[in-house]
């Protein structure tokens, strides 16, 4: 892993809905713990949560209106971070300010830019308007003690279904007979694509179980850690738009937490059935692998250890070695040389 974050870049912060629903979300993201609320105008603020005076979490405080008004001693601090008010004098101390990040809040995600604030160009966000669809959907969080890149490298190299995921997805091999192509598109997002042809249905594919099909994953994958999949079968020989069966689209958003552990957000669709299939294949296989691997590598950088590479890691090294081009380019911006240097060890 990395010591440095890549910072102009939009991360998910939380699903819109669980901000919607209290009145202040807390969450830890890229090491500073974070408050999250909607305002009175239907917009989002986030501001860290610790008031610059004796360091107390704002989340101890309360709401007023738009404003949070600190549990220790009452100075309140609107959406910009800018002290308003100050219960013992009229005078405001000119340091008593938070800091705040620009949050936009799309497709039900709010995102949010750690980078520079001039520089917060929402058309950078990534395309997630399939969770505009009306088709009702559960959508869950789960944090993993692991590296955010690591999670990004199980994800892009799906063939670990075959052996991770051997008794939820029952996979039978099909990826092993398959073929795999990683590329990079015109908007800079990486892709990692399988195609099998003539093998078993996928379980969710009921109506194609009884004849082969041919079947296809694609993953995309946008900085830091934001990705997209979409599974489809359809009868051997069809075309992929003709098929009878609707492919699955689903996000799967990868947010750090700090440098050991990550947000993962994701979703499913909607009874117990999905919702005990998800526990097993994130919390009960995905969860013990990843965090197993976090604690086998420790604190070491990732390509100090000389890590084995195979065919099927392409789109994963495509994806590592764009952040190290991001954090070089980042450091050299600021002049920060020590973090150049790591960089291009990497």
């Amino acid at each position: 892993m990395s010591n440095a974050y890549v910072l102009n870049v939009w991360y998910m912060a939380a699903w819109q809905e669980e901000v919607d629903a209290t009145d202040m979300v807390t969450r830890t993201l890229l090491d500073r713990n974070w408050l999250i609320y909607r305002t009175e105008d239907g917009g989002y603020a986030m501001l860290l949560n610790r008031c610059p005076h004796r360091f107390a979490p704002l989340s101890r405080g309360r709401r007023e209106g738009d404003l949070i008004e600190c549990g220790y001693h009452g100075l309140r601090f609107d959406r910009t971070g800018t002290c308003v008010h100050n219960p013992f004098s009229d005078l405001i101390p000119p340091n008593a300010s938070i800091p705040t990040y620009p949050v936009v809040a799309r497709n039900g995600i709010i995102w949010f830019w750690p980078g520079e604030a001039g520089a917060a160009d929402e058309s950078l966000i990534p395309d997630y308007s399939i969770l505009d669809d009306p088709t009702p959907m559960v959508r869950k969080r789960t944090r993993m003690e692991a590296n955010y890149e690591l999670l990004a490298d199980n994800l892009l190299d799906l063939s670990h279904v075959e052996f991770v995921h051997r008794n939820s997805f029952r996979s039978g091999g099909a990826m092993l007979k398959g073929e795999h192509k990683a590329y990079t598109d015109e908007q800079g997002a990486i892709w990692s694509c399988w195609s099998m042809t003539n093998v078993p249905a996928p379980l969710f594919a009921t109506t194609l179980a009884d004849v082969p099909t041919d079947r296809w994953t694609n993953m995309r994958w946008s900085a830091p850690a934001n990705l997209y999949l979409e599974v489809g079968a359809a009868p051997t020989g069809c075309p992929r738009d003709e098929s009878p069966v609707q492919p699955l689209r689903n996000p799967h958003i990868v947010t750090p937490e700090t440098q050991t552990s990550s947000h993962y957000f994701y979703n499913h669709k909607p009874g117990e059935e999905a919702a005990a299939l998800a526990t097993q294949v994130f919390e009960n296989e995905d969860r013990p692998m990843l965090e197993a691997v976090q604690r086998e590598m420790g604190d070491a950088q990732f390509w100090d250890l000389r890590p084995v590479i195979l065919n099927v890691d392409s789109a994963a090294v495509r994806a590592r070695r764009h952040l190290m081009k991001l954090r070089r380019e980042e450091a050299a911006r600021r002049g920060d040389s020590a973090v150049t240097d790591l960089a291009a060890a990497e």
